[in-house]
């Protein structure tokens, strides 16, 4: 890390330190994605997690002087961003997701998927959430959208599955820190579980890049697990396992999500018969979809 120099000697306050940090992520020419938009969101993160700020802390806090060693906190988190290129989640080791503080670190993608969305309205209207006692999770990640979908229909117990021993240690930390252990399992498999049942929800983010692709992403996201990105030659890998083998695991009127970003070309080449269902967000984002499974048992 650089030592504090004459552009830093001014810097008092977290809005000194946001402005200042936002026009050197500008300079530097960053890459956002991971739970942020833009250099400004960037360093509101980096900033706020220093000085130990929520996002909606009032004005005067931000205006308020921080102490010296916060500042340098702050100094230090800003310079990582920009001389490792990882993603702000990375650094401060933490990424809101569905409203929930969840841990992350390089072992796993930074959470971001606008999934959360559908979560937190319990899955409808696709599903009376009532109705929803038995979710699954494929390609859990830092178990995020499992362990959101179990913290927002409370009546239901959640499963999550993913290849990755890395990704499971990370899942099991926030299982720990959310208390949710009796309600969530996580499994080691390649997408569906060992032990056989039906589920009302399927739910999944898989990897849906295609493998050149991946090759050519930012720096912020070659800093992730390819295992979590790469979903081979159409980036359709996982999309075509899951969208085969899913209607066996959903109860009657069950639902299968799956997240394809923008791969939805790739998709419909591989399904230009399905008449897919879209979901549009509020808070945007895009590139998801739902499906029955009597839908499944029709078109796959």
């Amino acid at each position: 890390m650089r030592a504090m120099s004459d552009d830093t000697d001014t810097l008092r306050t977290a809005t000194d330190l946001v402005l200042w940090a936002e026009k050197r992520f500008e300079q530097a020419g960053l890459s956002y994605g991971h739970g942020t938009t833009s250099a400004r969101d960037d360093a509101v993160l980096l900033v706020f997690h220093a000085a130990g700020l929520a996002w909606d802390c009032p004005e005067e806090a931000v205006q308020a002087a921080l102490p010296a060693a916060v500042v340098r906190q702050a100094i230090a988190n800003v310079d990582a961003r920009i001389e490792t290129r990882k993603p702000a989640a990375y650094i401060t080791r933490e990424m809101w997701f569905a409203g929930i503080d969840f841990y992350c670190d390089e072992r796993v993608l930074v959470p971001r998927s606008p999934i959360a969305e559908l979560v937190e309205c319990g899955f409808e209207p696709w599903i009376d959430a009532s109705r929803v006692q038995r979710v699954l999770d494929v390609c859990t990640g830092s178990g995020c959208i499992a362990l959101a979908a179990a913290a927002y229909l409370p009546e239901a117990t959640v499963d999550g599955t993913d290849i990755s021993d890395d990704a499971l240690a990370v899942a099991a930390i926030n299982l720990e820190r959310l208390g949710l252990a009796e309600r969530v399992r996580f499994f080691k498999a390649d997408l569906f579980p060992a032990e056989k049942g039906l589920y009302d929800v399927i739910v999944s983010n898989p990897p849906y890049v295609p493998s050149q692709a991946v090759l050519e992403l930012p720096a912020e996201y070659q800093a992730e697990p390819a295992l979590g990105l790469d979903g081979g030659v159409d980036g359709m890998d996982p999309v075509r396992r899951l969208m085969a083998e899913s209607a066996a695991w959903l109860q009657p009127g069950g639902i299968l999500i799956i997240e394809v970003g923008g791969e939805v070309e790739a998709l419909e080449q591989v399904y230009p018969h399905i008449p897919f269902t879209w979901v549009e967000f509020e808070r945007g984002g895009d590139g998801v979809y739902v499906i029955t499974r009597e839908e499944l048992e029709r078109y796959v």
